[in-house]
């Protein structure tokens, strides 16, 4: 490792997702609790907590409908409740514990985008992290 990589640090990631209506997804993810925090005529960005997620106005649908990402969280049981309310869980993401130890749900926004809300459980060992 050299001395530049020993000081580098990753802080956050923030999935940039195809809208093919703008207008309808930021207000699908509104409705999900999130906040706009901008707008512009062809990109937006929004917030829910430590979240954020990005959106692009995209024509071609199939690009939306190829895209996923994942957004971990706490207290992921009551999330799913609120979701459930709202009627957004994908037919296929309900609730469940994953084989790698993740619980996840998914929901698909009106463009196709897949997210899934995942959870990782204390006794999972995080491989991932580095601090």
């Amino acid at each position: 490792m050299n001395s530049l990589t020993s000081t580098t640090k990753f802080l956050s990631a923030v999935p940039v997702l195809p809208a093919v209506d703008l207008a309808i997804t930021i207000a699908f993810y509104e409705q999900m609790g999130f906040t706009t925090e901008f707008q512009y005529e062809d990109y937006a960005g929004l917030r829910r907590g430590g979240a954020s997620l990005h959106l692009w106005q995209c024509s071609d649908r199939q690009i939306a409908e190829n895209t996923s990402c994942r957004i971990n969280v706490s207290g992921i049981d009551a999330l799913y409740e609120e979701y459930q309310t709202h009627g957004v869980i994908h037919p296929n993401g309900a609730l469940t514990t994953r084989p790698w130890g993740l619980r996840e749900f998914t929901v698909l926004d009106p463009s196709g985008n897949c997210v899934v809300f995942a959870e990782q459980p204390a006794t999972v060992n995080r491989r991932d992290r580095t601090d």
